[in-house]
Parts: C-alpha cells; structure tokens; sequence
C-alpha cells in the first residue's frame, strides 16, 4: 500500500530537523520503501511517498521524528484505483 506522509517542522525546530535530515537522509527503516519525496521551499512543510506492506514501518519512521516534526500519514491511492472504485458505486 501507498503511504503519503506530510510533515510540518516544530516551531522552533528547524535548524535541528534540517541536520538530522542531512545527517541521516530521512530516509525509512525496514519495511518501507521511499517512492518520492517533496519539499517547499522556504518552508517548513513536506510530503514522503512510501511503499509498505505493513503500516508498522511508517509508525516507527514517525516515532523518529515526532520531536521535531508534525507528521500525518494517509494511506492514498492512484487514480485508476479511485476510479474504478467510483465506477463501483455511481455505475458509471
């Protein structure tokens, strides 16, 4: 399953968020993998596209940086899978 993680830096946390990230990368555990990642510029919020079998991964990527981020994650999918979900319901 498709995981999109969007964080916001803790006010006051932004320098420090930004060298843990450059320091490890940011990059998950086991378990997850990265499909993509986005930043704003000259902001503090982000998204993390992930790949998981296993939500288990996502909750210990967040308990890493719950100190210095707000994190939600949202299982997402694409649109062909929306779609024919849709398609299920209105019969069109």
């Amino acid at each position: 399953m498709k995981v999109m993680v969007v964080w916001k830096t803790v006010p006051g946390k932004y320098k420090t968020a930004v060298e843990q990230f450059l320091r490890t990368g940011g990059l998950p555990g086991a378990g997850a993998k990265s499909i993509g990642r986005w930043h704003v510029p000259g902001s503090v919020l982000g998204w993390h596209l992930f790949e998981v079998d296993d939500m288990t991964a996502i909750a210990q990527h967040v308990a890493e940086w719950a100190d210095l981020l707000e994190i939600e994650a949202y299982p997402v999918v694409d649109d062909a899978t929306a779609g024919a979900a849709a398609k299920k319901v209105f019969g069109k």
